[in-house]
C-alpha cells in the first residue's frame, strides 16, 4: 500500500490558458456576456486541477475488442458547494465537467463595515461525510466569508473538501490556512492583497457585479 500523494495547501495554476482568459477577465472592457463565458471556460480548466487526486477503482468493461478493468472514479458522487452569489460561474463551469455531481449552496454575504460574513441560506446534500466536498467563489479576498463557509460545511459532516476560487489574495489563503489547514485550495493567481475596502488588488473588481451586470 502506497501513502496518499500529498496535496500542497496553495495550487496556483500557471496554465497559459488559465493566465491568458484571466487577463482577459480582468480587463475592465470585457463585457459582461464575454466575462461569463471566460469564467464558465476557466472554471473547467482549474476543475482539471482541483480534482486532479480523486479516488479511483476499476470496473470490467468490454472494448470493441475485448473485455478489461478499467479505472473508474470510487467512492459517492461529489460535492459542488456553490458560495453565492459569485459562486455560480464557477459552479456552472464545473457542472459542464462534472454533471453527475450533487450541488449544494451556501448563502453569506459581507458586512461591508465589519468585513465579516452574514448567512442567510445554507442548502446542501446529503452524506457529506462520504463525499469529495469542492467549494466555490471567485474571489478569497479576506478568508472570512470561505472560512465561515468550510465551517457550516464541516458541521454538515463535509471531511475531505477542497476550495477552488479565480483569485486569492495573501490575507485570505493564510485565514483559511489558520482556521482550514486541511483544506487545499487551487486559484489562478495569487494577487498582491487588499483594499482598504477588503477588495482583491489589481484583481478583477466584484465577480458578482461583472458576471450578472450589476453594481
Amino acid at each position: 500500500m502506497t501513502d496518499a500523494p500529498q496535496v500542497p495547501h496553495l495550487t496556483v495554476v500557471e496554465h497559459p490558458l488559465v493566465q491568458h482568459k484571466l487577463t482577459h477577465m480582468r480587463d475592465v472592457n470585457t463585457s459582461t456576456g464575454k466575462f461569463r463565458q471566460l469564467l464558465r471556460e476557466i472554471s473547467q480548466l482549474l476543475a482539471y486541477e482541483i480534482t486532479r487526486n480523486m479516488d479511483l477503482t476499476s470496473k470490467t468493461i468490454d472494448t470493441p475488442l475485448m473485455e478489461m478493468e478499467a479505472p473508474i472514479i470510487d467512492g459517492k458522487k461529489m460535492a459542488l458547494i456553490s458560495i453565492l452569489r459569485a459562486g455560480n460561474g464557477l459552479l456552472d463551469g464545473v457542472l459542464e465537467l462534472v454533471p453527475s455531481a450533487r450541488v449544494g449552496f451556501v448563502g453569506l454575504y459581507r458586512d461591508e463595515e465589519t468585513l465579516q460574513p452574514v448567512q442567510y441560506y445554507f442548502k446542501v446534500p446529503d452524506g457529506l461525510g462520504d463525499r469529495l466536498v469542492i467549494a466555490v467563489d471567485p474571489m478569497l479576498a479576506t478568508g472570512n466569508s470561505s472560512a465561515a463557509a468550510i465551517d457550516l460545511l464541516k458541521g454538515a459532516g463535509a471531511t475531505n473538501i477542497r476550495f477552488l476560487c479565480l483569485l486569492a489574495a495573501p490575507e485570505g489563503v493564510a485565514r483559511m490556512k489558520e482556521a482550514h489547514p486541511d483544506v487545499p485550495i487551487v486559484t489562478a493567481a495569487l494577487d498582491t492583497g487588499l483594499t482598504d475596502k477588503g477588495y482583491i488588488y489589481p484583481g478583477l473588481g466584484d465577480a458578482g457585479d461583472r458576471m450578472f451586470g450589476t453594481k
